[in-house]
């Protein structure tokens, strides 16, 4: 597999903007629907578009190399799903946003232990960096912490593993095939749950469910196609544009912006994701010099 990262790049920004209206939509809906019934209508949308290649003649290939792969990533998938929703059902967009970036901080990490990818001491300090400004978000030990958050970061670890699996099997397993099974994964799952939490909605509040279902099964295609052209630890800063989207839609739809301490601790989250960027780039010059054919003399 041949790696574009500027590709990468564009789509993962891309996903980025569709994941923020997915969380603008949910987080109107839990006001109306319990969070496993949202997820579960988002999964049956998910499932449907992910069959969608079966319509077509000559149809890409949906079996699986690697299903245990596959089940695990469905399963992290869902988990995080249900665990934000949960999460902004009590926290401000921006908030559960700005918190919810430690995942590409903990997807570093894990790259780092699970993909052999290279850090080094300074891109160390700026994880740490960023983790410090979650911490000053989430203000645990204060008044002003909230139990949402801790869903939040369940979600954040949870979609931090499912990337990482998703990187692991990206040159064997096709995109097509991946939506299938974290779509069908998911939606066993919930289904499991829904009797335990259901509400008969609206035309009203079941349209938009759909509409978020959309959505967010579009964002996860592009992430998925995202990560077979650049590596986990050049595309999970990108994640931190998200803080942008969600700031705008949370003033535009529910009227709410962010705290100094947010703000804050998201100076701290941003720096620390540009910053690895940068490193990134530094450490990736000399092996892209040394492969680089020499010059015609």
């Amino acid at each position: 597999m041949v790696e574009d990262p500027n590709r990468g790049i564009m789509l993962m920004v891309t996903a980025t903007i569709l994941f923020s209206l997915s969380d603008t939509l949910a987080k109107y809906l839990t006001g109306a629907l319990p969070a496993v019934e949202i997820g579960w209508i988002r999964y049956v949308v998910f499932v449907l578009m992910a069959l969608s290649p079966l319509a077509r003649p000559g149809h890409a290939s949906l079996r699986a190399r690697r299903p245990w792969l596959q089940v695990a990533r469905g399963l992290a998938m869902a988990g995080s799903a249900l665990f934000f929703i949960l999460g902004l059902s009590s926290l401000p967009m921006a908030e559960a946003a700005t918190i919810s970036f430690a995942s590409p901080l903990l997807i570093t990490v894990l790259a780092v232990l699970f993909l052999g990818e290279a850090v080094g001491l300074r891109g160390w300090l700026a994880v740490l960096a960023g983790f410090a400004g979650v911490l000053v978000v989430m203000r645990p030990g204060t008044g002003s912490f909230h139990f949402g958050a801790i869903y939040v970061i369940a979600s954040a670890l949870l979609w931090s593993v499912a990337i990482i699996v998703t990187r692991q099997m990206s040159s064997t397993e096709r995109p097509t095939a991946t939506l299938l099974w974290t779509a069908g994964t998911g939606l066993i799952v919930l289904s499991a749950l829904l009797p335990f939490a259901f509400v008969p909605p609206g035309l009203h509040q079941l349209a938009i469910a759909v509409v978020l279902g959309v959505v967010a099964s579009a964002g996860q295609w592009l992430a998925i196609l995202a990560y077979r052209h650049a590596g986990a630890s050049v595309l999970a800063p990108l994640s931190y544009g998200q803080l942008i989207w969600s700031s705008s839609l949370g003033l535009l739809v529910f009227g709410t912006m962010p705290d100094l301490w947010t703000a804050v601790g998201a100076v701290f989250i941003i720096g620390s994701g540009l910053y690895t960027i940068h490193r990134v780039r530094v450490r990736a010059a000399p092996d892209l010099a040394h492969a680089a054919p020499p010059a015609a003399g």
